[in-house]
């Protein structure tokens, strides 16, 4: 099983296809190969170092609100 996470991404190269993404206030970098159509502030889902697919911020945050609450992240949801 794999735990995918809602991310906002924060930049984009597009020559290389990487994004910055924040899941949760953490900077990570991410590959945009396998997501059409990203742009900066849109979120995405984030398993394994690959955005998954886009997601609206609704969703997202019905994601990570269980996450808030039980005090595994920093801050509010999304």
């Amino acid at each position: 099983m794999c735990l995918a996470l809602p991310a906002n991404v924060l930049a984009i190269d597009t020559m290389t296809d990487m994004a910055i993404v924040s899941p949760g206030g953490v900077r990570k970098d991410v590959s945009l190969a396998l997501v059409d159509d990203v742009r900066v502030d849109d979120l995405v889902l984030i398993p394994v170092g690959y955005a998954l697919n886009k997601l609206s911020e609704e969703a997202a945050e019905r994601t990570l609100r269980p996450f808030a609450e039980a005090g595994l992240t920093a801050g509010e949801p999304a």
